[in-house]
């Protein structure tokens, strides 16, 4: 009997080795595309049981190129980039990561939103330009402040943990989620309404995209700020730009952009109201091994027991609809 195949596709300098290993002393033969081209990708995972991806795009055109293909296994929480609609219908599992950056992603939003509401970013370009005056920002008493929390899965509920010793009040909206101790519920807009920041902690999906849009950036207090960890997609960039050239909106922390890397052109690239980082909320030491080791870990538990420790759709059910 031939050794089942797996397949990892866009690697992106990540350090596969802990993953393959486990993969290989399972009975697995492991082959790396290093590619996000759905044609390198079909030719080297021909005969897959298990795809192992980054980012790349698994879309339907590329499933039915990949005949006996029994699990996708992202690299991430999000798996926007793969048609589950179009896995489930083909009996494949896809499955996530959920908890290997919960600390690091919540501590990175946790650190945006202090930098926003003190000042930092605006103050350090202003003193490096030659100037000394901070009485030009708006600068906030965090004990009075009021922070936003949307989304409260693991990291939205950790970032709210962290918020809650260090301002007044902490709102949080979950359509699904009860809010945890601490965060007072509230509706989507009333959210927008009365938090001094914002801090987005949501998959993307048809429902979540541009879900900040010009209505509730213009419902934020003026001089507010908005906080993104998640997905790009989220926030309507034209619109944030917007806001923040008539100071609707005092400043952005963007971890995430709606492409990337980047276009030229990029509304929020050289925009002095942005805090950027690289979609490194992520990274840790700890995280990056973790990532990959868990991955894997999904493919082994399909392996042994047909379904993946961090399920994200259910093929044996639409199967047995159908």
């Amino acid at each position: 009997m031939s050794s089942p195949l797996a397949v990892y596709t866009d690697v992106d300098g990540t350090d596969l080795q802990p993953g393959i290993e486990l993969l290989e002393a399972a009975g697995f033969e492991v082959r790396v595309a290093n590619s996000s081209d759905p044609d390198v990708i079909a030719k080297v995972a021909q005969g897959a049981q298990a795809l192992l991806i980054g980012y790349c795009v698994v879309d339907e055109a590329l499933l039915e190129r990949l005949e006996g293909l029994k699990i996708v296994a992202t690299q991430s929480v999000g798996v926007d980039t793969v048609d589950l609609a179009a896995a489930t219908k083909r009996g494949i599992w896809v499955a996530n990561v959920p908890g290997a950056a919960t600390e690091e992603v919540a501590t990175h939003a946790f650190a945006m939103a202090l930098s926003l509401m003190r000042g930092l970013p605006f103050l350090d370009r202003s003193v490096q330009a030659g100037q000394w005056d901070g009485t030009t920002e708006r600068l906030l008493r965090l004990s009075g402040a009021t922070v936003g929390v949307v989304g409260l899965g693991r990291i939205g509920a950790r970032f709210a943990k962290l918020m809650g010793p260090t301002v007044g009040t902490v709102l949080g909206y979950d359509p699904y989620l009860q809010a945890p101790d601490g965060v007072q519920a509230v509706g989507l807009d009333e959210l927008f309404t009365r938090s001094d920041l914002v801090s987005l902690h949501l998959p993307l999906t048809e429902e979540t995209t541009a879900l900040v849009n010009a209505d509730r950036l213009a419902l934020m207090p003026r001089g507010s700020f908005l906080v993104n960890v998640s997905r790009g997609g989220l926030v309507d960039h034209p619109a944030l730009a917007r806001a923040l050239e008539s100071g609707q909106l005092g400043g952005a922390g963007l971890d995430v952009l709606a492409v990337e890397p980047p276009a030229a052109g990029e509304a929020m690239l050289g925009n002095p109201r942005v805090l950027l980082s690289p979609h490194a909320a992520y990274l840790s030491e700890q995280s990056a091994r973790d990532y990959v080791v868990q991955q894997a870990e999904n493919v082994l538990t399909w392996h042994h027991r047909q379904i993946p420790e961090h399920p994200v759709n259910s093929p044996l059910a639409a199967q047995f609809t159908a």
